[in-house]
């Protein structure tokens, strides 16, 4: 086989693999948002307060995003292909326990905490797209496969019309059988790239170890900023157009789908223009749009046409931001150890998104306006572009 067709045959591999991996993420995510969506369902059915429907919400997003980190130095171990695999297997029992035993708000809990090991499939993928692509490729490899995390917004638009359909128990046993069907072609169709080697190192050593790497740190910071603005946007936007606008539930919510829809489209054009002029460049573009747009929520535009274009942007601005953050890790951080790095970085983005709406809640409450909300905010992402501009200054673009 000549040289030409040996690099186009690579490719080829690499397409396919970088499709399940995104697939299989896409598909983790909806099953991580399971409980989200029937939250009001559970809290009608229980008598919840809203402080138990917020507890019930974020137990398996706080878990799955602690849990990558262990996952993604597993994933430096034994490969993209076997853990994307175990990850399926290993999330259709809490699927399904939901489904069959969700009947008491304790149960609930418990299930959600082990239905969190869904959400650690970030770390798994992107230690294994990288390896797959070349590092002038590797920011459109991370940014495609991170659109997958639009599994949530599939949750939030199809799961209550199935469980309206089908019943709770019937639409826990259909995303079982479909995390069956994933696991099942991981495992037959995927492979792991020829270049990849296992780490042999102990997990917990490694661990040690990428902490000890500046980098790691580094990526932590800006993408606790770029992922945990959107997964914070993403989880509060419904309240904060209800409260602050006055818009209807059902508005609301098809106004939040339209947020995280922008930001999954714009997480691979962040990977791309990565590859193109450098991810630190991608960063500092993504963090000073962040800052002003937060700028102008402070002086609550009009809604529909002013607010709305205003989210817009900040969603594309926040999705470019983490479409550049891996693609940084995978210039950065050598490819044994970007696994371990991985659940690090993507652990502190999941956690980043869960202060902001309890900041904003209580501002809310004390001042009767986000005003002071959205100032932090636009310190928040200032400060971090002002840190990106300085810290990377002597990195390039790829080669």
């Amino acid at each position: 086989m000549s040289a030409e067709a040996e690099t186009t045959a690579s490719q080829g591999r690499a397409g396919v693999n970088l499709a399940l991996a995104t697939t299989a993420f896409a598909l983790l995510f909806w099953a991580w948002n399971l409980v989200g969506p029937l939250a009001p369902a559970y809290s009608e059915r229980l008598g919840l307060t809203p402080t138990q429907t917020s507890v019930l919400i974020a137990f398996p997003v706080l878990i799955g995003s602690l849990g990558r980190i262990p996952v993604g130095a597993l994933t430096d171990r034994y490969g993209g292909r076997l853990m994307m695999a175990a990850v399926c297997f290993a999330s259709i029992v809490p699927v399904l326990l939901l489904g069959f035993l969700g009947s008491s708000f304790a149960a609930l809990l418990v299930l959600g905490f082990f239905l969190g090991v869904a959400g650690t499939s970030f770390a798994v993928g992107v230690p294994f797209v990288s390896a797959w692509h070349r590092p002038e490729r590797r920011g459109f490899a991370t940014g495609v496969f991170g659109a997958g995390m639009g599994g949530t917004a599939l949750s939030a638009f199809l799961t209550p019309y199935l469980a309206e359909m089908l019943g709770i128990t019937a639409t826990h046993v259909l995303m079982a059988v479909a995390l069956v069907a994933m696991g099942v072609a991981m495992l037959v169709l995927s492979r792991d790239a020829p270049g990849w080697r296992p780490s042999t190192a102990p997990v917990l050593p490694r661990m040690r170890e990428a902490l000890g790497i500046k980098a790691t740190w580094q990526n932590m910071l800006l993408y606790a900023i770029a992922f945990g603005g959107f997964v914070a946007f993403s989880t509060y936007l419904p309240t904060l157009l209800t409260t602050a606008y006055g818009f209807a539930q059902t508005e609301a919510g098809l106004r939040a789908a339209g947020f995280s829809l922008t930001a999954v489209v714009a997480r691979p054009v962040g990977g791309v223009l990565s590859d193109r002029i450098g991810p630190v460049r991608v960063c500092q573009i993504s963090f000073s749009g962040t800052t002003l747009m937060a700028l102008a929520l402070v002086f609550h535009p009009p809604a529909e046409l002013v607010a709305g274009t205003v989210f817009v942007l900040m969603a594309a601005f926040l999705g470019l931001g983490t479409g550049g953050v891996f693609a940084l890790v995978a210039q950065l951080v050598e490819p044994a150890r970007v696994g371990t790095v991985t659940g690090m970085v993507g652990a502190a983005g999941g956690l980043g998104g869960y202060f902001p709406p309890l900041v904003m809640g209580i501002v809310l409450e004390v001042t009767g306006a986000y005003t002071v909300g959205f100032v932090l905010l636009a310190c928040a992402a200032l400060g971090v572009m002002v840190y990106t501009s300085r810290a990377f200054r002597g990195v390039s673009k790829p080669a």
